[in-house]
């Protein structure tokens, strides 16, 4: 059995790591691989950081495509063979006119829970812009999106089964800056990066709309290192890279901004 009160410890995502850790159990226990759902980026960061330390578990995240935010785990025992294609995913195209009733994420992703769907069986949705959009799924509700989902807005749409090369990914933007801080508190760096008055940032990091990894931090000045992922919600991510002190004493910083 794992130490589940100790893997529970001061986690943030309680209740969701707590189905993870029973469905290692059942992997621990029945030497077969087990998946959760779609998990979202801070439940995945956390579980793979209290996991780190289980050197008899072996956990496999896929989301379809390698830059997926949402994405399953595979989870075995490390004496099992494992890889990706365990981890099972399907895409769908949902294809039809949105010239005249454009519709974003929220719109594709209400329309699919709208046929009874749950958020943890959906992965990440791409939007194509007036032609529609392709979504990652869970593969037995495939057939199920293929009858039921008929219309997003006002627009009739065509649902099927596409391969998963077929996903129109686009790489993300990117931006690289570099900044100059007296200290690498996580409100000037961020302030820096998103290009947002300072002020306003430690009203965002207060109000809880910034993580630091993934895990939201409600500090202005918890400081940032090289490597931290800071992300604000509806501003995108940014990476800290590398950190140089000059001969002033202030921290010359390289960003990269992905929006």
């Amino acid at each position: 059995m794992l130490p589940r009160e100790e893997l529970l410890k001061g986690v943030e995502n309680r209740e969701e790591i707590a189905r993870i850790i029973d469905k290692a159990e059942t992997a621990m226990r029945t030497w077969e691989v087990t998946l959760t759902d779609f998990l979202s980026p801070p439940v995945l960061a956390e579980v793979q950081r209290i996991f780190q330390r289980l050197t008899e578990v072996d956990l496999i995240p896929w989301g379809g495509y390698p830059q997926a935010e949402r994405q399953r785990l595979g989870i075995s025992r490390s004496e099992v063979p494992f890889d990706l294609s365990g981890v099972a995913v399907a895409a769908v195209d949902i294809a039809g006119n949105f010239l005249f009733d454009a519709a974003n994420h929220r719109d594709f992703l209400g329309a699919m829970l709208g046929t009874g769907l749950v958020r943890e069986k959906v992965g990440d949705i791409i939007v194509l812009g007036e032609r529609g959009a392709q979504a990652i799924v869970v593969p037995e509700l495939v057939e199920f999106l293929e009858t039921s989902l008929v219309q997003v807005r006002s627009v009739p749409v065509k649902t099927e089964r596409i391969e998963l090369t077929d996903l129109k990914v686009r790489p993300p933007q990117k931006k690289e800056m570099t900044t100059v801080e007296a200290s690498m508190r996580l409100d000037a760096i961020a302030s820096a990066g998103f290009g947002m008055s300072r002020s306003k940032m430690a009203e965002a990091i207060s109000s809880g709309d910034v993580r630091v990894n993934w895990k939201e931090i409600t500090q202005a000045s918890h400081n940032v290192s090289s490597g931290d992922l800071i992300s604000m919600r509806g501003k995108g991510r940014l990476e800290v890279g590398e950190v140089a002190v000059t001969k002033k004493e202030r921290y010359r910083v390289q960003l990269t901004r992905y929006i």
